[in-house]
């Protein structure tokens, strides 16, 4: 996963640019042409512009029907209209939105992507929300939110579907936060939808390649700290000494107040003793 030239430079233009400023789709895009360098993009451009328009005419044609009604014309034209759904296996390519649109199957939060686009592009207001089991998204008309859940086709979830899912994850025990309906920023949705690839990459012992991923979230979120602390570990572990000591230099930089600085202090300071 090394990045192009022209690819490297939109990356670090989206990691300079202000967060609500981020097309979450042309972004997620730019992060699937890293795989597929020789692919247009152009093609998936007018493809999700048709989504809008079609989105668009359904809501437009039916009956007004309250905010259930944008949640219905998503929900009939991505899923039912052109199958988008969630993938089970759960393949490395379902989180690259090229081959979810060949393919209409992904990741949820690949899903959720093409979801938030549809609805933003119309103006309704919607936004992924820091749910861990799975990738939802918060649509909101007039003063009611409703939940939906794009690997399930869009389906409208209630609070006991959200909690179910959860404790299907957590454990019985396990309760919902407000945390977990928290909105989240498009840099956040895009570092979720890459951080599939880089577990992947790294359950399978593919070091070079998770570093390489790392390396490129870097470029669109220089900011976040522990994706410093993991380029640090994995250079370390590729004995790229010198590449991790600056790497865990860095996270060291930023006030994380999280369990893991005290494990990067620790193997900063033997990696400093290797260097003499």
């Amino acid at each position: 996963m090394n990045p192009t030239r022209a690819v490297r430079s939109q990356l670090v233009r989206i990691g300079a640019a202000p967060d609500g400023d981020i097309d979450l789709a042309e972004a997620a895009l730019v992060l699937a042409s890293m795989e597929r360098p020789r692919a247009a993009i152009e093609p998936y451009r007018r493809h999700l512009a048709k989504l809008v328009a079609e989105v668009a005419a359904y809501a437009g044609t039916e009956e007004p029907g309250g905010p259930g009604l944008p949640a219905e014309a998503l929900r009939q034209v991505l899923a039912r209209r052109y199958g988008y759904i969630g993938a089970e296996d759960c393949a490395e390519e379902d989180a690259n939105l090229m081959r979810v649109i060949d393919r209409r199957r992904g990741l949820p939060v690949a899903l959720g992507i093409i979801y938030i686009h549809a609805a933003r592009a119309l103006g309704w207001t919607i936004d992924g929300i820091g749910f861990p089991a799975r990738f939802l998204v918060r649509l909101q008309v007039d003063s009611r939110r409703l939940i939906l859940d794009p690997f399930a086709g869009g389906r409208v979830l209630a609070p006991e579907d959200m909690r179910a899912l959860y404790k299907a994850l957590a454990g019985n025990q396990a309760e919902l936060t407000p945390a977990h309906y928290r909105a989240l920023g498009n840099r956040d949705i895009l570092v979720r939808l890459q951080n599939n690839v880089k577990s992947r990459l790294l359950g399978e012992k593919r070091l070079e390649e998770t570093l390489g991923a790392i390396e490129a979230m870097l470029l669109f979120a220089p900011g976040e700290a522990a994706l410093w602390r993991e380029s640090g570990v994995i250079n370390a572990r590729l004995d790229k000494v010198d590449a991790a000591v600056a790497a865990l230099e860095e996270y060291l930089r930023r006030d994380t107040g999280d369990d893991a600085r005290y494990r990067a202090s620790a193997l900063l300071q033997e990696l400093r003793s290797r260097l003499g």
